[in-house]
């Protein structure tokens, strides 16, 4: 577990800081298809579920298209702040702006989006709606006061009490195994296990056995039988962290364990049923993946059923702070005061390693003093 996933998270004290509204105030766009086979059809993109709308021909995109010169994951459209991101995806025949081909584009209103044959009108809406905001400063185990968090929050309770596979996307250090735990421990299998695979620490040769089980004799070294992660869940919850660098050849293999519901153990033909909740982590860009052949398209949907994005740290305004404050007395302990001047040293920094290198710092002081 990450050393900041501390276990008296209930009882920890916060830094106190304004609590600002508990509504903000968010941009809207409309997508219209103006020409092409959909034409006529409107889509819109607003702040809540999905936080990023893919475009193409796949029946699993939230922009489903019948275009057949649209590749099956074309475009992704997210709200950034007043305007609106497009990014191909590695699309066969281009996303077009206003007739120039992009990669990346920043919209605001009255453009015309090409994919294909299709042209989408892009109308900004304003704002059209109240994006709800959490007066907790807290998720859980996953600390943060910053608009960011406490937009997040009500998405994650209500996401915690429900049983669809969720994948947790940011980038590393960001919190993502904190936040998967904590949608365990408030939902209903709270009693259950909650079990990491981390997909990048086991030798590519073991992955099989170590998400599936072996029996005895499977394989060279096997001198007894072994349960794998799913049957370990059982009951519970299975994180498949860093889910973006599972071998390609294995996906297949966990694709259908996720929809069957049961898992073969290596040298076995029996089938075992197991009963879990699987969320995933990923610090990649799953999309690409997709495109690059790295990673199946179905799994993917399987997965992303729901999808929560973990802000970078130096996104979350005022938030190193509260947790330097909030490490500060969980390592040296309440009564220590908090260095003067030492807050404003680290709001100075951008931190690329997120929350696990601020931790990191915080231990240091506290150890060393300086």
């Amino acid at each position: 577990m990450p050393p900041w996933n501390d276990d008296d998270a209930a009882s920890t004290e916060l830094v106190p800081g304004p609590v600002r509204p508990t509504a903000a105030a968010a941009e809207s766009f409309a997508l219209s298809v103006m020409a092409g086979p959909d034409e006529g059809r409107r889509f819109t993109v607003a702040p809540g579920l999905p936080s990023r709308v893919l475009a193409g021909t796949s029946p699993a995109c939230d922009i489903a298209l019948t275009d057949r010169l649209v590749s099956r994951r074309h475009a992704a459209f997210e709200l950034a702040g007043a305007r609106l991101r497009v990014t191909d995806l590695g699309s066969t025949n281009g996303t077009f702006v206003q007739g120039i081909r992009v990669g990346d584009a920043y919209l605001q209103g009255s453009e015309l989006v090409r994919m294909g044959e299709t042209v989408l009108r892009v109308e900004a809406l304003g704002v059209t709606q109240a994006v709800e905001l959490s007066r907790a400063v807290r998720f859980g185990k996953l600390v943060g006061a910053s608009e960011e968090m406490r937009r997040l929050y009500p998405l994650c309770e209500r996401l915690a009490s429900s049983s669809v596979p969720v994948v947790i996307e940011g980038e590393t250090g960001t919190g993502k195994e904190v936040l998967a735990e904590a949608i365990h421990e408030q939902g209903p299998r709270a009693a259950g296990p909650f079990v990491v695979f981390d997909c990048t620490a086991v030798p590519p040769t073991l992955v099989e056995s170590a998400l599936f089980g072996h029996e005895r004799g499977a394989f060279t070294g096997a001198s007894e039988a072994r349960r794998g992660v799913f049957e370990e869940a059982h009951g519970g919850t299975l994180l498949l962290d860093e889910i973006g660098d599972l071998d390609l050849g294995l996906q297949a293999k966990l694709l259908r364990a996720i929809q069957r519901s049961e898992v073969q153990r290596v040298g076995s033909n029996r089938w075992i049923r197991v009963d879990i909740r699987v969320l995933a982590a990923t610090r990649r860009d799953l999309e690409r993946e997709i495109q690059a052949g790295r990673f199946r398209d179905d799994l993917f949907f399987r997965l992303a059923v729901a999808r929560i994005e973990l802000p970078p740290l130096r996104k979350r305004r005022g938030d190193v702070t509260v947790l330097a404050h909030h490490f500060w007395r969980q390592l040296a302990g309440r009564g220590a005061p908090f260095p003067q001047g030492f807050s404003e040293r680290l709001e100075d920094y951008d931190w690329p390693g997120n929350v696990r290198e601020l931790y990191n710092a915080v231990a240091r002081r506290v150890a060393l003093g300086e």
